[in-house]
């Protein structure tokens, strides 16, 4: 494989604006990068689609570097390059499905974890031209993974459940990124089977917790995408040393994305590729599976403590909602108006003062839905307690602040009330895992927000 980071095609990210003195903010977390008077023409020509060479490549990687931008890679020819490894537990028709989807010229590796029914499973991945590794018994979907990677002669090792199906041409499509040699891992976007007309099956279109949405982007801890889930992922074989960590029976992918990112490998997230997902087809089975992710985020904050917090939130907005969902108008006031000088103050020099401004204003309303969730979800049971004991219908009113807003994007009409009910409900099965998970590992550090003094725009280096 051709070993360059030079990116043939480029497209700026949609949160991209331009400040003053020709600079540059955008990014998640946000940055800020001053341009000169050539990185200023650079601009123009990577706009044009023209970074052949000279100051619009430099310019073009800074921008990839610091998620301004993002790679449109190659189409590449996947033969010889990757080894599909597939781990399942019985799921015969699953597994049959999954494999059918894959082109026949594919290497496929089968790791049967202990399954009941080993003679199908054998019978399947044999009659598909796949390699079979039988474990005796079930280590969970890291150990299954783990099994097959000594096996894999390839570069790149694809990663893909067996109730998913995979497109035609996503190998291809995907693995043009590894042409950076700082990419590890990219993963596409997994998105629900076409859903039936059932209530649930149009829930999970649009709230699979397994789907990190249409925008692409690097994935990091703090970020808009703080992680990808490894139902699909593509991995470059040499930074699979340690593998997947097989005493977390979840959220393995989790830590392998943050170990990953930790050596200084780069993550990408490609949603022009979407992979199909099998959801579970009843309610109780989504709720097992929301408490399953929940109670994953306490062993995740044992092995990643800076990464604990279940939000990050900035101190003076935040408190200044608090106080006044507690009728403190004045003190709200005042906490408000002290944050605000404090980061237009400290941004005057990086974005002016209207920028700044106007930087705050959007921290204090990204503050305002993610402390409403934090409140009626994770911090749901202190809330109830601190709303009856001020005897105060704000802090409950703020708790459904951000369900309002979602039910306003996602779901209008007559099953709008349904839609709200089952989100609240996924919502509290999640909390309850991370709650059991804190007390059974002894620690409180998924349920303790993280405070911003204010709003930060990083500075990328020259």
């Amino acid at each position: 494989m051709r070993q360059s980071v030079r990116p043939l095609r480029v497209v700026l990210d949609p949160s991209l604006r331009e400040g003053p003195g020709r600079t540059l903010i955008g990014g998640s977390p946000k940055r800020l990068l001053r341009l000169s008077p050539p990185g200023w023409r650079a601009l123009s020509l990577i706009r044009e689609g023209r970074i052949d060479a000279g100051d619009a490549l430099v310019l073009a990687e800074r921008l990839i570097d610091s998620g301004m931008a993002h790679p449109r890679p190659e189409v590449l020819e996947t033969s010889g390059e990757v080894t599909v490894v597939v781990p399942v537990r019985d799921r015969c028709p699953a597994l049959e499905r999954c494999l059918d989807s894959l082109p026949t010229a594919t290497s496929v590796i089968v790791v049967d974890d202990g399954s009941r029914d080993q003679a199908s499973v054998a019978a399947i991945a044999t009659g598909r031209g796949a390699r079979l590794i039988r474990r005796p018994r079930s280590g969970g979907p890291a150990a299954a993974r783990n099994s097959a990677v000594d096996a894999v002669d390839t570069d790149i090792v694809a990663f893909l459940d067996s109730d998913c199906v995979a497109p035609p041409d996503w190998l291809a499509a995907l693995i043009g990124h590894f042409e950076d040699p700082r990419v590890a891992a990219v993963a596409p976007r997994i998105s629900p089977m076409a859903p039936g007309g059932g209530w649930l099956e149009r829930y999970l279109a649009s709230r699979s917790p397994l789907d990190m949405g249409m925008r692409e982007g690097q994935v990091a801890a703090g970020g808009r995408i703080s992680y990808v889930p490894s139902a699909a992922l593509l991995v470059r074989r040499s930074c699979l040393r340690r593998g997947f960590d097989e005493t977390l029976r979840y959220g393995e992918d989790v830590d392998l994305v943050w170990r990953l990112r930790d050596a200084g490998w780069t993550v990408r997230y490609d949603p022009a590729v979407v992979v199909a997902h099998e959801e579970p087809a009843r309610f109780r089975y989504l709720l097992q599976r929301r408490f399953r992710y929940g109670a994953s985020a306490a062993p995740l904050a044992v092995r990643h403590p800076r990464r604990a917090a279940p939000v990050v939130l900035h101190w003076a907005p935040a408190a200044s909602l608090l106080l006044l969902s507690v009728r403190r108008r004045r003190a709200a006031a005042a906490a408000l108006a002290i944050g605000a000088a404090t980061s237009v103050w400290s941004t005057r020099g990086i974005l002016g003062v209207a920028g700044g401004a106007r930087n705050y204003c959007e921290a204090t309303a990204q503050t305002a839905l993610s402390l409403s969730r934090y409140l009626g979800t994770i911090s749901l049971p202190l809330t109830i307690a601190a709303a009856r004991r001020t005897r105060s219908p704000g802090l409950l009113a703020l708790c459904v602040l951000a369900l309002l807003f979602d039910r306003s994007t996602e779901r209008r009409g007559p099953a709008a009330f349904k839609w709200s009910v089952v989100r609240g409900a996924d919502d509290l099965a999640y909390s309850a895992g991370v709650w059991w998970g804190a007390i059974n590992s002894r620690t409180f550090r998924p349920l303790v927000p993280r405070l911003l003094r204010s709003p930060r725009i990083r500075r990328v280096p020259r």
